[in-house]
């Protein structure tokens, strides 16, 4: 994977997290709503199954921490 759409795939997690955390949801249920909201976007992107996406994602080690960071 390119470092452009993992910088997207990111985006899109963190902006998923952010929001469901201002929601009030509890942290695993933002993660895995970003998680989710990734694997969406790499599915259509590259056309993948979205088990097969939701394992590249998975394999990026995104997590709610990283808003600390940014």
């Amino acid at each position: 994977m390119d470092s452009s759409t993992q910088h997207l795939l990111e985006d899109s997690y963190m902006e998923t997290v952010e929001e469901a955390l201002s929601a009030g949801h509890p942290e695993d249920t933002a993660h895995s709503e970003g998680i989710t909201a990734a694997a969406m976007m790499l599915a259509s992107m590259e056309g993948m199954e979205d088990a097969v996406a939701r394992a590249t994602v998975d394999g990026l080690s995104f997590h709610p921490q990283m808003l600390d960071d940014s």
